[in-house]
């Protein structure tokens, strides 16, 4: 899919992993509206990218709010890319060390932000892509959701994050055969160790040793790495479908 010229929605977009993808889209051309949550520095950043890159203020379980994002993208052009990065942790033991029970509430917040919320944004995209005409490719639109490497080997202590992340990876198939009809093609990128702002909170010393985990490169990954395979997913027809792990050989360890 051609990208210059066109409308692209990025969740997460002022941070990690959806900032770069943000700063590598508008760098081909595209125009660009981030989203990520009220509380991010997602205006100084929309601002610092140029592009007529436009920033509208979230929650990806929020329909109303979701629908006012694409909106403000369709000004900007018909949408023809969604890269959804916006997503959160949650630590939950199934007994945890004082004996109780681990958290339900902690558990329905990850799935309802990382899952549902995935669906949601996947869903109200599709809605918009349908309506556009289809390009030389055949291509009406393309989506890239985010799970993780956890969605395969989570670690203990993981089992909400595991848990969402691998609902992500089931519905990538399904969501792909359910939009080829309309064009619209769906994969999905399981980074590993990325140096993003929740790594970031760790300690240098524990960022380090995380890194030499890596088998190859042994360092944590630049979100770069990330918005370039994403961009690639985007413009190249034949992928589709596909959940791709971006993780430098790793096979996470039970702690």
């Amino acid at each position: 899919m051609e990208l210059r010229n066109t409308s692209a929605v990025v969740t997460g977009g002022a941070s990690g992993l959806g900032l770069a993808t943000a700063q590598r889209l508008v760098a081909q051309g595209v125009r660009v509206t981030i989203t990520d949550l009220p509380t991010s520095a997602g205006a100084d950043v929309a601002v610092s990218l140029g592009g007529g890159t436009v920033f509208v203020p979230a929650d990806v379980t929020d329909t109303a709010a979701m629908e006012a994002v694409y909106d403000a993208a369709e000004r900007q052009g018909p949408i023809r890319s969604l890269v959804h990065c916006a997503g959160r942790g949650g630590a939950v033991r199934l007994v945890e060390k004082d004996g109780s029970a681990g958290s339900l509430e902690t558990y329905q917040s990850v799935i309802q932000t990382n899952l549902i919320g995935s669906f949601n944004v996947l869903r109200l995209a599709a809605v918009r892509m349908a309506r556009n005409e289809p390009d030389a490719s055949g291509d009406r639109g393309a989506c890239v959701l985010t799970a993780s490497v956890a969605a395969y080997e989570g670690q203990i202590g993981q089992i909400p994050y595991a848990s969402s992340k691998a609902g992500v990876v089931g519905m990538t198939i399904v969501a792909a055969r359910d939009l080829a009809g309309k064009g619209i093609r769906v994969c999905t990128i399981a980074p590993g160790l990325f140096d993003t702002p929740l790594l970031a909170r760790l300690p240098q010393p524990v960022r380090d040793a995380l890194g030499k985990s890596v088998p190859h490169p042994p360092r944590l990954g630049v979100p770069d790495e990330y918005a370039r395979l994403a961009q690639h997913i985007l413009e190249n027809p034949m992928l589709n479908g596909e959940t791709i792990r971006l993780d430098g050989a790793i096979r996470m360890t039970p702690r």
